[in-house]
């Protein structure tokens, strides 16, 4: 089964600035919505093209990302 595809990005959208697939609403919008303190909610109501499990797929495989890299010890 093929991945299903959460975010594209292509120079005729915004430039190549990526974006929730099928949509024209940026996923820098998302983090600095969160980042800003509001909710995901809030940041649903205003981008309604995005559903909510579109968001959350997209802020798990963020996740998964940055779970799964490898880091240098601070000690």
């Amino acid at each position: 089964m093929a991945e299903e595809i959460l975010v594209q990005r292509s120079k005729d959208i915004l430039g190549g600035t990526p974006v929730f697939s099928g949509t024209r609403v940026p996923v820098q919008t998302l983090i600095t919505y969160l980042e800003e303190g509001d909710t995901l909610d809030e940041f649903l109501d205003d981008f309604p093209a995005v559903s909510r499990e579109h968001a959350i797929k997209v802020l798990e495989k963020m996740k998964d990302h940055f779970l799964t890299q490898v880091y240098e010890s601070a000690a």
